[in-house]
Parts: structure tokens; sequence; C-alpha cells
């Protein structure tokens, strides 16, 4: 099989199998992920969209945080799955993050990928570097795509920018 060299940062060796510069992140984790994700779509509330999402969240030291989406009646106080699973985190003291799992679909129905809103995205910027921090997208264990977040939030805006750390010529 040809090897396929992504961002210079990433090699596909096969499906499913991803291999960084500085840490592995192997087919039997990422399956692991979207079962946990799959597993926390069960707890979504979703009476108004029916639309429900799981997240997985990977830190660092091997620790998984999950999250579904929770909806209210007036929409915007909805908070996505992914959120949740980062809220749970860093509220728990986490600060380093490698991976998220994201299933989602109509009535729990997994028939396309669901990637983050681009809130979530946001979010996410806000905590990992985007060069190194990847989304896994799933139908089922089997059925997944793997995009670093530059590729889903290109020139995304972080803390590096905010005016205590934004350093002018």
């Amino acid at each position: 099989m040809k090897k396929e060299y992504k961002n210079n940062s990433l090699v596909t060796q096969v499906k499913g199998e991803i291999v960084s510069k500085d840490e592995i992140v192997s087919r039997s984790v990422v399956k692991n992920l979207i079962r946990e994700a799959i597993e926390s779509m069960k707890f979504s509330y979703a009476p108004y969209s029916k639309f429900t999402v799981g997240a997985a969240l990977l830190t660092k030291d091997q620790k998984i945080y999950t999250g579904c989406n929770i909806e209210n009646a007036a929409y915007t106080p909805t908070n996505c799955a992914e959120r949740t699973a980062f809220y749970k985190a860093i509220s728990e003291g986490e600060r380093n993050f490698v991976a998220i799992a994201v299933v989602g679909g109509s009535l729990g129905n997994l028939q396309n990928y669901c990637p983050p809103c681009g809130v979530c995205r946001q979010v996410i910027r806000e905590f990992v570097d985007p060069r190194g921090f990847l989304v896994i997208l799933a139908k089922s264990e089997e059925d997944y795509t793997v995009y670093l977040l530059e590729e889903l939030l290109p020139m995304g805006f972080g803390p590096e920018y905010t005016s205590s750390n934004y350093k002018q010529n």
C-alpha cells in the first residue's frame, strides 16, 4: 500500500492506523473512541431536532471524556456533544488533548459523518494545537475518516492572537 503524507505530520499506513511524529493513535484507540462516542449518544437530550450526537475526547494521558448534545426549548442555550466533552474535561483540570471522535444522526441513525459545527471547532481550537489534534468522524467502528483540526478550521483564531499574546512587528 502506498503511504500518503498529510500536512507533513501524519502518515496514513492502512485504513484507520494513524502514526504521528510525536505519538501513535492506534486503530484500537480510534475504535474505542468511536464506541464511547456512540454510547454517549444514548444520553442525548434532543426532543426538538431529534438529531443525537455523541463525542469522545482523548487526553494525552489516555483518559476519555464523553459528551452528548443537550437541546433547550429556547434553542440558543443548546450545547453540542463536542463542547460537553471538552467542558467536562476542562472542569476536571485537563488541558492536553490528542483526539476527539464525533458521531451523530437523526434519531440516532449514523448514516453520514457528523462534523463539529463552527462554534465547536472554535472551542476545540482554544485548547489544542490545530496541526496535531485529530478529529475522527465516524458512522461505525469500521467506517470513519480522520482530519486534523487545522483542515476543518483553517486559519483558526487561537489564544496566540489575543492582545496579551499578540506581538506586533
